[in-house]
């Protein structure tokens, strides 16, 4: 059987994302690999929990059923399991009616090599190392941070973006950590008609766009939100920058430097991403939040 993946929006997500699989990984952290693999194979009929992603998943394969024809999303499964120790996995995927055909077992390896055959928009992991490694390798890509938030009960999946080494390039998040915040507003100032570089998030959330315009009279089930630390008069070049990238943001929040989680809860964000861990550990209380591990803040914190 032959099928291509060109045209879709493309999520690559790991087991422990999708699946709650914290019990089994306890037994790997204490008993070893064997015993793990055994506990899995004795365990593959009982139904795993869903994990932090699991509600993101249900929707964006809801978009397929909206739509109609050829499915528009592609969910695809990278696990460091192998295939034996994964079948509980799959059998829990089939419980839950989840239209996910495509996987890669890597039995212990890192499986982000894999993303960009799959063509890839999106790379979601509880692992860090391997969201690295995807990041690097130009994906975006985040380390899905466990969230005490509960399921919503809308069915319009609601994503939200930091700005700066997210969408865009850190080239200002640069001046703001080398020179401070009069040195930053300055060059924004300056800069304002001089479009921001994209950073990792940008072709999502150009392809998150192109399945929003086949919504065009009618209801859509997706809405995209900017969520930012930046304000006036910081926020003249966000704006022009994605005009000239020709996307569309449906709300864009300029908070000053406010704290994120209240305004992502009040929002109704089903996930967020942003660069800064002060701003994650933050929003994670209110919403499923993706590190993006990206930057010159990051940068600091691993010399430091």
């Amino acid at each position: 059987m032959t099928s291509q993946l060109g045209g879709k929006l493309v999520i690559a997500i790991s087991s422990r994302a999708l699946f709650d699989l914290d019990e089994s990984h306890q037994v790997f952290e204490n008993d070893g690999l064997e015993a793990y693999s055994k506990y899995q194979i004795a365990h593959e009929d009982v139904v795993l929990p869903p994990g932090d992603a699991f509600p993101m998943v249900e929707k964006l394969l809801k978009i397929n059923e909206q739509l109609g024809g050829e499915p528009r999303v592609e969910i695809i499964l990278l696990s460091r399991n192998s295939a034996d120790t994964g079948l509980r996995i799959f059998n829990s995927i089939n419980h839950y009616g989840l239209d996910i055909t495509r996987a890669a077992f890597t039995g212990g390896e890192s499986p982000y090599r894999y993303i960009s055959p799959f063509n890839g928009h999106l790379f979601l992991s509880t692992d860090a190392r391997d969201v690295r490694h995807a990041i690097e390798q130009g994906v975006a890509a985040a380390t899905l941070l466990t969230s005490s938030k509960s399921k919503g009960e809308s069915n319009q999946l609601r994503f939200a973006f930091d700005g700066d080494a997210v969408l865009f390039s850190d080239e200002a998040e640069q001046v703001y950590q080398r020179q401070g915040l009069d040195a930053f507003a300055k060059s924004e100032r300056e800069s304002a008609k001089t479009p921001l570089s994209g950073g990792p998030f940008k072709s999502f959330l150009a392809a998150l766009q192109g399945l929003q315009n086949e919504f065009q009279g009618r209801e859509c089930p997706i809405r995209t939100a900017l969520v930012t630390a930046r304000s006036a008069p910081a926020h003249e070049r966000v704006i022009r920058t994605l005009r000239a990238w020709n996307v569309r943001i449906d709300e864009s929040l300029f908070l000053g430097g406010l704290s994120k989680g209240k305004f992502l809860q009040a929002y109704g964000a089903d996930v967020f991403f942003d660069d800064q861990q002060t701003h994650c550990q933050s929003a994670r209380d209110h919403v499923a939040t993706g590190h993006v591990p990206n930057g010159i803040a990051n940068e600091l914190i691993d010399r430091a």
